[in-house]
């Protein structure tokens, strides 16, 4: 398994939503777990020092499915800026949290109810670090 890169400031305010969704139990334990468990064994580097293609907190990011070649986008967000029918998904969904730190071209062996699939992230139209956007 490949190792994730995260932003320090993106593993600070994950941590921390992640902290607070528990408090308010608006996240399930075993996602909580889950993700706790991504940013643990993540490479934390400081913003600046994230490639650009490579999935962030408020990237868009472009991807499909090897399965069934469908393909999606949207953006990954905080959950109180989520609003699917905009694009914009929380870092809570599973897809959303199977993509943060993970780059272009890479494959991630996704779970589905119908079994295991692959995600492919074809391209990060939008990375903050990228652009210059350390404080999003």
């Amino acid at each position: 398994m490949k190792q994730i890169l995260i932003t320090k400031n993106d593993f600070t305010r994950i941590h921390k939503s992640i902290s607070d969704a528990k408090q308010n139990n608006t996240i399930k334990k075993e996602e909580a777990e889950k993700l706790l468990k991504e940013l643990h064994s993540a490479k934390v580097v400081p913003s600046e020092e994230i490639p650009s293609d490579v999935v962030t907190m408020n990237s868009i990011v472009k991807f499909h499915f090897e399965n069934n070649k469908k393909e999606m986008q949207f953006q990954i967000v905080y959950p109180a800026q989520a609003d699917f029918k905009n694009g914009k998904v929380s870092i809570f969904s599973p897809v959303a949290a199977a993509l943060i730190g993970y780059g272009v071209n890479d494959e991630i062996d996704w779970i589905v109810p119908s079994g295991m699939t692959k995600i492919i992230i074809d391209e990060i139209i939008y990375q903050p670090e990228a652009a210059g956007d350390f404080d999003l």
